[in-house]
């Protein structure tokens, strides 16, 4: 588990410095303030969470549960993608449906730092 996550956090961070480039070269003149404002939301979540990632390759042989640190990263990613991702979508489309996508993202953020919370719990003697 832990080079397939360090490789995803680091290609999610990564990513997050480009996305964050190309809104504040390339976006800045053709978004309003408001959508601009939701493409760095965007960026930021998704840097927070592609660190998260990150974190939790490097602590996944240190952590009780196995299980849960993997479902702890597959969350940050799937949170990364739905919430980051519908953000984007939002902001160079102004589609607002795709808004509704967003909270489904957060859910996954939170189950994610959950199980991460659980899988650093000391197993019952």
């Amino acid at each position: 588990m832990l080079l397939k996550y360090v490789k995803i956090g680091a290609a999610v961070a990564g990513l997050a410095v480009a996305f964050g480039a190309f809104g504040a070269h390339s976006l800045k003149e053709t978004l309003s303030a408001d959508d601009l404002a939701v493409f760095e939301t965007g960026v930021r979540y998704q840097m927070y969470h592609g660190l998260g990632i990150l974190l939790i390759a490097l602590l996944a042989d240190r952590l009780p549960s196995a299980k849960l640190t993997q479902w702890a990263a597959r969350l940050l990613v799937i949170g990364t993608v739905l919430f980051s991702g519908s953000l984007y979508a939002l902001s160079l489309s102004g589609i607002k449906p795709l808004g509704a996508i967003t909270p489904l993202g957060g859910v996954a953020f939170l189950a994610g730092w959950l199980c991460l919370l659980l899988a650093a719990r000391k197993p019952k003697d």
